[in-house]
C-alpha cells in the first residue's frame, strides 16, 4: 500500500486539470425487500498519466491499469484501501472485470447504519465510459447492478437505483463533451470529487433531477477521505453546508492547511 499522496504530485495533478435526502424507488423507501438499506455508488476513474489530461504523477501511481497501486484505489487515500482499513465500514465482496471498463468491483456495509456502498474503479483509460456511467446513475438511467451479500436486503440495487451517486479521479469534463442521459422524474443525491467539480457538473446534475451535495471549487486532490467524512453527515441527514464542513476538516488535516482554506475548496450549495 502506497503512503498519503500530498499536493506535491497533486498541485500536478491538479494544475491539468438544508438538503433533505429523497429515497430512490427500490432502495431505503419501504417498497421492495430492501429492509430499509441505502445504496452509495462510487464510480473512480483510476489516475492515467497517458491517457487523461494531468500533470504526470509517479509512474507507479499513475498507472490506469493497476488498481492495487493507483492514486485513486490502492493508494493509502485511494477508495479501495481507506474504506477496507476504516472502522466504519467493513468490505463484504470484491471482483475483477466485472463489466466492460471495470476492473475492481467491492462492495461495504457500513459498521452502524444500513448503509452499502459499490465501488466501481474503471480503467484509467476508460475515464470517459465512467463518467457516462456515473452520470446516467445520478440521472436515474443506465444499469442498476445488484447488491448481494447482505442479509435481509434481497432487493438491493446500485448505479441507477442508488440513493447517492459519487465521482471520484480527474475531471474529465475538462477535455471531453458528454450528451446527457435521458432520466426519470426520481431524484437522487450525487457527490463529485474532482477539481472544479461545481462548474463542470452541478448545473448538469440538477438538470437531470439529482441535487448535488458536496462539489469543488478550485484545484484539488481527490482523496477518498472526503468521500468517507461526506456519506457520515448524509446519513444522518445533515446539511450540504454541514457536509462542506465535514469535507473542509478531513482536507484540512490531510493537508495540512487551515480549515478556513480548506472550506474554500468546496462549494457552497445552499
Amino acid at each position: 500500500m502506497m503512503t498519503r499522496a500530498r499536493f506535491l504530485s497533486l498541485a500536478g495533478l491538479a494544475a491539468a486539470a438544508a438538503f433533505t435526502r429523497t429515497a430512490c424507488a427500490g432502495n431505503g423507501d419501504g417498497n421492495g425487500d430492501d429492509g430499509g438499506w441505502r445504496v452509495v455508488h462510487a464510480f473512480v476513474a483510476l489516475a492515467d498519466n497517458d491517457a487523461q489530461g494531468i500533470a504526470p504523477v509517479p509512474p507507479k501511481i499513475g498507472d490506469g491499469d493497476d488498481p492495487e497501486h493507483n492514486l485513486y484505489w490502492g493508494c493509502s487515500d485511494g477508495l479501495g484501501a481507506y474504506f477496507k482499513a476504516s472502522k466504519q465500514w467493513k468490505r463484504i465482496a470484491a471482483e475483477n472485470d466485472p463489466a466492460p471498463g471495470i476492473l475492481r468491483r467491492h462492495v461495504f456495509r457500513h459498521a452502524s447504519a444500513k448503509i452499502a456502498l459499490v465501488a466501481d474503479a474503471y480503467r484509467g483509460s476508460e475515464i470517459k465510459r465512467c463518467t457516462e456511467a456515473f452520470l446516467a446513475a445520478a440521472a436515474g438511467a443506465g444499469e442498476s447492478p445488484a447488491v448481494g451479500g447482505i442479509d435481509g436486503a434481497g432487493g438491493l440495487r446500485a448505479g441507477a437505483a442508488a440513493d447517492l451517486v459519487a465521482y471520484l479521479g480527474h475531471n474529465g469534463l475538462m477535455d471531453f463533451k458528454l450528451p446527457d442521459p435521458a432520466h426519470p422524474a426520481v431524484q437522487r443525491d450525487a457527490i463529485v470529487l474532482c477539481c472544479v467539480s461545481d462548474s463542470c457538473f452541478s448545473a448538469r446534475l440538477r438538470a437531470l433531477g439529482s441535487r448535488p451535495v458536496l462539489m469543488t471549487r478550485q484545484l484539488m486532490y481527490s482523496g477518498s477521505f472526503l468521500l468517507h467524512d461526506a456519506i457520515e453527515g448524509w446519513r444522518q441527514g445533515e446539511s450540504a453546508a454541514a457536509i462542506r464542513d465535514r469535507a473542509a476538516n478531513a482536507y484540512a488535516k490531510n493537508q495540512g492547511i487551515s480549515v478556513k482554506a480548506a472550506r474554500g475548496v468546496f462549494a457552497d450549495l445552499e
